[in-house]
Formats: structure tokens, C-alpha cells, sequence
């Protein structure tokens, strides 16, 4: 018998609770039975978010919510300034070009965290700038960006603070009107604990005073047409995500019967017992400043870590991620986001054990499951 884990960075494990409320019987979305669940669900992501705005949901990835994000504020030959310090931050310049966008690039180091003074600089060297767009958790990398920091450079400038939260929200604490964000894009698969297809943004009141000046082309992505329906009748201006807003609905009241300060207790100490079990069996990670829902870890020289996630798909029932773009085959990457345990950490590292010494990796077997119990357990 073999039971499956996925740690992957997203999608993540999807409890049971929320694949049953998923399950539940469909029921039309222009009903005002719909519209209770969307107000109940609304009031929980927005504690999720640290914001008092509404949360706006989109049928699709989080790249949806991006797309929103820019489609809303920048028109063509607007500045966009843009960190790149990996595949979701390069993203974000790639939105920005194809909505006609003129890109000043901040390149980091893939694993770089933006600092502030390299922020500063940008903006500081770009006062037209209409958007500087941001990661917050990277997870090709497993760096983590501060956004708090960021939003004090933006706060007192036109410029709006853009930021990818999708990997972040439900992992880590989001303070969204606090730190000064002015748009943020969230999706479901993540730190969430729900299946693939919907997405989340929402928008600071200077970021709405941009959106209602911006003549942009826009249809099913217009947040004015999100911000309508919803004042007119607490609904998605298109059909609404039922199932998934379901399952959204009973993730939330998890994570609060939980205890949102809990829940990122317990995000905080996985990702502590993973680096350290990867440390003690004499791997190297990536990022100096790691974000909490993923740990980036390099490959022992000669193992390729496409043959490392098969090996642990295939034979043991574990999903990890391998690396994406330049670090393909070089680094492998821990999911510890959403709906995991200690227990399956435990599980993961132990796989990982396994197969790299079944792949000719020479270390002291065992240690990193002690290193991690003694992190989790001591």
C-alpha cells in the first residue's frame, strides 16, 4: 500500500473538510443564498489580507489577479518598475510589456530578496513611475521580499505598491492597509488550502482614484465592473467560482478555528525543521532571507533533481518541486504551505533521505528527520 503526499509549492494538500464543501450541491450564483456565502467569505479573506477594502474574486490562477492588477492601473507607455529576482517577479515585467508597459527592470540574483535601497533607487530614478511591482514570497526561489519596508518608500509617492501575494497570504502575516500596499493578488492553491481557479484583489483607495482615471482595455479582468456587482449585489460580475468559493468558505473558517496567529506559528516552525534537516544532512539553501511556505534547496553535486522528484513521486508517493528556468535539475523545492503537518513533514524529509541516498548522495542517514524532530519535537 502507498499513501500520496504533495509538497509541492501549488498546488498544496487540499483537506478533506474543504474537497466535501467543494462536493456540496451546486446552486445558482445570482441567488441570494450565493450572495451569504460570498459576504461570509468575503469578511475572512479579508482578515486574511489585512485590509478593511473589498476582496474581489476572479475565475482562475493567481497570474489572473496579476493580469487584474496591471490591466486596472497602467495603460500603454506608462513606467512600470518591475524586481525580477526569479520566474514570478519576471512575470510581473511580462505582464507589464504585454499591456504596452515600459519596464525598468530591478535584476536581482534569482534567491535575492529586493532590498530597500535598491528600491529607493528605482523610484528614486524613476518619479513617473506608475506601478513598482513586487513578490512577496518567490517560491523559485524561496526568497522572501519586505514588504512592509517597501510600502513606507511608496507611501508618500503617485506611485503604487503592486504586490504578489500568492504564495504568501495564509503563510505569512499580510497587513495589506497597514503596510501600505496599494494592489494585491492572491490565489486559492497556495497557503489558501484550496484547489486551482480562483484568484483574489483587492485595491488601496489611491490605487482606485488610478483605476477609475485608467482608459486601459479591460472586460472580464475590470475591477470597476467587479466593484459594481458587488455593491449592487454582493456577486462576481461573471459567473461565479460556486464549488471553489464553497471550498474557500470552509478553508476559512479552518484557519480561523485555528487561529490565524497559529496558523503562521506552524508555517514558521515547518520551514525552520526543513531548513535545518536539509542543513544537517549537508545541503546549501538558496535564499538568505526564505519565505515560510517553501524551502529552495541546491542539489548534491552529480544528482539531478528532476530524477530526485520522480524517484519520490513514482516510489514513494512523495510530490516535491524541482527548479524552474535557470535552476531546472539544480535545486528542489519543499512545499510546506496550507494543510501540513509536522507529522507530514516528517514523512517528506524522510523521502527526500531515501532517495538521495538511493541516488548515490553520501551522508549520515537519518539525520535530517532527527535534526527536524528535534526542531518540531525538542
Amino acid at each position: 500500500m502507498q499513501k500520496n503526499y504533495m509538497f509541492t509549492p501549488g498546488p498544496t494538500m487540499v483537506p478533506s473538510e474543504v474537497r466535501l464543501a467543494e462536493a456540496q450541491e451546486m446552486i445558482h450564483h445570482r441567488t441570494p443564498r450565493f450572495s451569504e456565502i460570498m459576504q461570509d467569505v468575503m469578511k475572512g479573506m479579508q482578515k486574511l489580507l489585512g485590509t478593511k477594502q473589498n476582496v474581489y474574486f476572479i475565475g482562475g490562477s493567481g497570474t489572473a489577479a496579476m493580469e487584474a492588477a496591471i490591466a486596472n492601473t497602467c495603460s500603454p507607455g506608462d513606467k512600470a518598475i518591475c524586481a525580477r529576482g526569479g520566474k514570478f517577479g519576471a512575470r510581473w515585467g511580462e505582464i507589464c510589456e504585454t499591456y504596452g508597459c515600459e519596464v525598468e527592470g530591478i535584476d536581482l540574483e534569482w534567491g535575492e530578496s529586493l532590498s530597500i535601497d535598491k528600491a529607493r533607487k528605482a523610484l528614486d530614478a524613476n518619479p513617473d513611475a506608475k506601478v513598482l511591482c513586487v513578490t512577496h514570497s518567490e517560491t523559485s526561489t524561496g526568497a522572501l521580499t519586505d514588504v512592509e519596508t517597501l510600502g513606507s518608500l511608496t507611501c508618500e509617492r503617485d506611485t503604487l505598491l503592486v504586490v504578489d501575494g500568492i504564495t504568501s497570504v495564509g503563510v505569512h502575516p499580510v497587513e495589506m492597509d497597514h503596510w501600505g500596499i496599494d494592489v494585491l493578488a492572491v490565489g486559492s492553491q497556495k497557503g489558501c488550502m484550496v484547489p486551482p481557479g480562483l484568484a483574489f484583489i483587492a485595491a488601496s483607495d489611491k490605487a482606485w482614484k488610478v483605476i477609475e482615471d485608467n482608459d486601459s482595455p479591460r472586460y472580464y479582468l475590470d475591477m470597476e465592473k467587479m466593484r459594481s456587482k458587488w455593491e449592487s449585489s454582493c456577486q462576481t460580475p461573471f459567473t461565479g467560482i460556486v464549488s471553489l468559493v464553497r471550498a474557500l468558505k470552509k478553508a476559512v473558517e479552518m484557519m480561523e478555528d485555528e487561529g490565524l496567529k497559529n496558523v503562521y506559528k506552524r508555517h514558521a516552525e515547518l520551514a525552520e525543521a526543513s531548513r535545518t534537516a536539509m542543513k544537517a544532512i549537508g545541503l546549501e539553501l538558496i535564499p538568505d532571507n526564505p519565505a515560510n511556505g517553501v524551502t529552495a534547496v541546491k542539489a548534491p553535486e552529480g544528482i539531478d533533481t528532476n530524477d530526485l522528484a520522480k524517484l519520490l513521486r513514482d516510489e514513494y508517493g512523495v510530490t516535491i518541486a524541482g527548479g524552474q528556468a535557470q535552476f531546472k535539475g539544480k535545486i528542489f523545492r519543499i512545499g510546506h504551505m496550507g494543510y501540513v503537518s509536522k507529522e507530514d513533514l516528517l514523512i517528506c524529509i524522510s523521502s527526500i533521505e531515501r532517495g538521495l541516498r538511493k541516488l548515490g548522495y553520501d551522508f549520515e542517514f537519518g539525520a535530517g528527520v532527527s535534526a527536524a524532530q528535534e526542531c518540531l519535537f525538542g
